[in-house]
């Protein structure tokens, strides 16, 4: 890999002064942190403050060929913020002001830094927040590039739905806005859900505008076993068709339930379990809650069990937020490859028992959780880094598990988004249409330096080379 040109290395030496920086340590950082894919770390680390600066970044880089690659957090699964070509990591956590609340339109003005919590700890007086949960405290930019979504999407949507505009830098340094704050528009091509999910491959955003919701007046949890995963979907679907407007609605199989109750000190039934939660008035919280009940009984459900104790409400949540450590702690010392597929929720049950049944034939222990509204669920395999003959069961699973919800109708992902892990996958689902993305790129990004090596097939040569 070419080391960064130092005519470039000197001109942000001298921009950015120490926010310009080079040591191992930060720049193995910056690579993939949270996944199996392996770290392909930049060969440098710039901290902008301002849009203007991420626009001198992308310039400068643009004129010397080299990389450019937005990081958020770091919490994307699929090797979003790897630099396989080398570059330059542009890091937006300092880019982390609330710049605007219009309480009276829902809606507010952010940084791409800004993390979902962060938000609505700061929205808490104001009776409005913002709604999506992808579990991890991502930042609001790193959340729209990979159109992420998570356990409220089943009620509130994905980042798509909260979105009403962005500001971002393109390929060349020019900054553009895509939309205002009016509600609806019918002005020119949709930019704004054209970089949602594009992951830093189009333009890097530097300013979100999102919609907010008011705070329920009424808010409760509710779980409920199953004797088969087969039986909780169901119920699922049941629940949906009559529909029963959930919040949440959250399936853990048997073996994950067995790992939250050891990690979180939990004493949930160990069968396959629903979580759920219903917002609205407080009789219209009471009487979801209550036909949910009816609904599930029919499918086998036990111990269901409800409230509306804020303090109980959260322990239940931050043990699934919790799942990943949980499943990990099941083999001390081994790694957890994440992944997901989406489908029609009438396939849903056929999708998770075909999983289950083909990961016990490769002898993997893979659990399963899923945001069970929408018919997305997560696989967790854990695999013993050490094993040629694991890692390449897992990889044998994966690629059949994504064929498996296309040929269901289904997608590869639901919201861990496409980076490098699932790019061939891509290929399978869109077929012709990933000629116009690649054109689309082509158009936008001529030298190839946004975040190249994601979601489209990579180029035989690093960018500008």
């Amino acid at each position: 890999m070419p080391a960064l040109p130092a005519a470039l290395a000197e001109a942000l030496g001298a921009r950015f002064g120490p926010r310009f920086q080079t040591g191992a340590a930060i720049r193995a950082q910056h690579g993939s942190t949270t996944t199996w894919i392996e770290t392909q770390a930049p060969d440098a680390v710039v901290f902008p403050e301002t849009t203007a600066e991420v626009a001198t970044i992308v310039t400068l880089c643009g004129d010397a060929g080299v990389p450019v690659i937005p990081f958020g957090t770091g919490s994307s699964l699929e090797g979003q913020v790897n630099a396989p070509f080398g570059g330059v990591s542009v890091d937006l956590t300092r880019m982390d002001r609330i710049l605007a609340v219009h309480a009276e339109d829902l809606d507010c003005m952010v940084q791409p830094g800004v993390t979902r919590t962060r938000l609505n700890e700061y929205l808490r007086d104001t009776g409005l927040f913002f709604p999506l949960d992808p579990g991890a405290d991502a930042s609001l930019g790193g959340m729209a590039a990979t159109r992420a979504s998570g356990t409220t999407a089943v009620r509130y949507g994905t980042m798509k739905d909260m979105v009403l505009s962005l500001e971002a830098v393109m390929a060349d340094g020019t900054v553009i806005r895509t939309g205002h704050r009016a509600r609806k528009s019918a002005a020119g091509y949709d930019l704004t859900r054209l970089l949602i999910g594009s992951e830093g491959t189009l333009g890097i955003i530097t300013e979100l505008t999102l919609r907010l919701q008011g705070i329920p007046e009424g808010m409760a949890a509710a779980r409920c076993s199953f004797p088969t995963v087969a039986d909780a979907c169901n119920a699922v679907i049941a629940t949906l068709q009559a529909g029963l407007p959930m919040a949440r609605i959250e399936l853990l199989d048997a073996v994950t339930v067995r790992a939250v109750n050891a990690y979180s000190r939990q004493d949930l039934p160990e069968t396959p379990l629903l979580l759920t939660e219903f917002h609205g008035s407080l009789t219209g919280v009471a009487e979801q809650a209550e036909t949910f009940g009816e609904i599930v009984a029919g499918f086998g459900a036990t111990g269901y069990a409800r409230t509306t104790d804020h303090q109980e409400r959260a322990r239940l949540w931050k043990a699934r937020h919790d799942l990943f450590w949980a499943v990990l702690a099941l083999r001390p010392g081994c790694k957890g490859i994440s992944t997901d597929v989406c489908v029609p929720i009438s396939r849903l049950a056929d999708c998770i028992g075909a999983a289950q049944e083909k990961a016990a034939e490769l002898g993997l222990v893979a659990p399963i959780a899923g945001h069970v509204g929408d018919g997305n669920f997560h696989n967790l395999i854990l695999i013993d880094p050490e094993s040629v003959a694991e890692k390449e069961a897992a990889h044998a699973y994966i690629g059949w598990l994504n064929d498996l919800a296309l040929s269901m109708d289904g997608t590869c992902t639901g919201e861990h988004g496409i980076g490098q892990g699932k790019a061939k996958y891509l290929a399978r689902e869109a077929g012709p249409a990933l000629a116009v993305m690649a054109a689309v790129k082509a158009a936008l990004d001529p030298k190839g330096i946004l975040n190249p090596g994601k979601m489209l097939p990579p180029p035989n040569t690093r960018p500008g080379g």
